[in-house]
């Protein structure tokens, strides 16, 4: 349920994103989920990989910007209204959503990444 993500600044120029990738690329670092929001500067890459410690030190030595952050990683049914349950019993509880993403994987199918401004509050919700 929780994982944690590892955030990116990235520059906003062509081959930033290449260089990230084929560095795990080349010490066998597996993407699970990824997502980027950006803007006319510089994006956020937010991965979740296999290996959080060896890939946060690589993108380091890489000379890059990254953070650890702790989110909460769900499985979603494979049905209309799934993730609306889910958003609507946060709601309830009064836990906000700061963001959110959503990535397959081969062992649980789809998932939902939350980030959450009380994640505490929104693990105990889904236990």
């Amino acid at each position: 349920m929780f994982a944690t993500q590892l955030s990116v600044f990235v520059e906003n120029k062509t081959g930033r994103l290449s260089e990230i990738l084929n560095a795990f690329s080349e010490h066998h670092i597996n993407i699970r989920a990824l997502s980027i929001a950006e803007n006319s500067e510089f994006g956020i890459l937010r991965l979740i990989v296999k290996e959080t410690e060896r890939a946060y030190d690589i993108l380091k030595r890489e000379g890059f910007i990254v953070k650890k952050t702790e989110v909460i990683s769900l499985p979603l049914e494979d049905k209309p209204g799934a993730l609306a349950k889910i958003v609507d019993k946060l709601s309830e509880e009064g836990v906000g959503i700061e963001y959110l993403y959503a990535f397959v994987s081969p062992e649980n199918g789809a998932n939902v990444v939350f980030r959450l401004d009380n994640p505490e509050k929104g693990g105990k919700l889904f236990k």
